[in-house]
């Protein structure tokens, strides 16, 4: 079994406004998307334990770009423009709407896609939509019910059920957990999730080094 990864180490590679500008396809990717207001960039930066990882803004609709980051070599993070909210020219919405699109239905290499939404207004029609594009194309998604500290416990693990008897009836594999950036609720399920998501690749990684030695040894 692999260890878990430090996500601590996780660092910024680039910036790109389509999947044209990205670095080649391969190795795996996790994409993180959700409505502009969900949290999604508090989130990376939570789950990395760094404070300014990912921008985070007062103003929804600040990520306008695919940012990607490094875990370790052939594991990355991507965060995604967020949908549904900005206030800016339809223009560049439409922009934005297309390089998700794009990156969502192209990338070879994203393996597990985790949605965001505000525990307090969970599955709104966008986020129905992501999911369901997302099971239909056979990829494994982690939801995470953000702002999570916004209510009481009780209250918590009800709205928790909640969607989770509501994502059942999609089909596919769906995992839901309640999540705070703010009280670090549900960021060690993130990161298992995520390591899991990794093993294949840092186990196919292992296997060639070890047969690159081995073939070093017999030379």
């Amino acid at each position: 079994m692999n260890q878990p990864l430090n996500y601590r180490n996780t660092g910024f590679i680039t910036s790109a406004p389509d999947i044209r500008h990205l670095p080649n396809d391969i190795g795996v990717e996790i994409a993180f998307a959700g409505r502009s207001n969900a949290g999604k960039s508090s989130a990376l930066n939570r789950i990395t334990d760094q404070k300014s990882l990912a921008r985070t803004s007062k103003t929804p609709g600040r990520t306008q770009l695919i940012n990607m980051f490094e875990v370790v070599h052939g594991c990355n993070l991507i965060d995604l423009p967020g949908y549904g909210f900005a206030q800016v020219p339809l223009e560049m919405k439409l922009k934005w709407q297309k390089s998700l699109g794009e990156y969502l239905q192209k990338r070879k290499c994203l393996e597990g896609l985790v949605v965001l939404m505000d525990i307090r207004h969970p599955l709104k029609d966008l986020d129905q939509q992501m999911i369901m594009w997302a099971i239909e194309s056979d990829l494994s998604v982690l939801v995470l019910l953000t702002k999570a500290d916004k209510f009481k416990s009780g209250a918590r693990k009800q709205q928790l059920m909640k969607v989770r008897e509501t994502v059942a009836t999609f089909g596919g594999d769906v995992q839901v957990e309640a999540f705070s950036s703010l009280k670090g609720i549900g960021v060690e399920q993130v990161r298992r999730k995520l390591d899991g998501w990794f093993a294949p690749e840092l186990e196919r990684q292992r296997l060639f080094m070890a047969e690159d030695q081995a073939q070093a040894d017999n030379e």
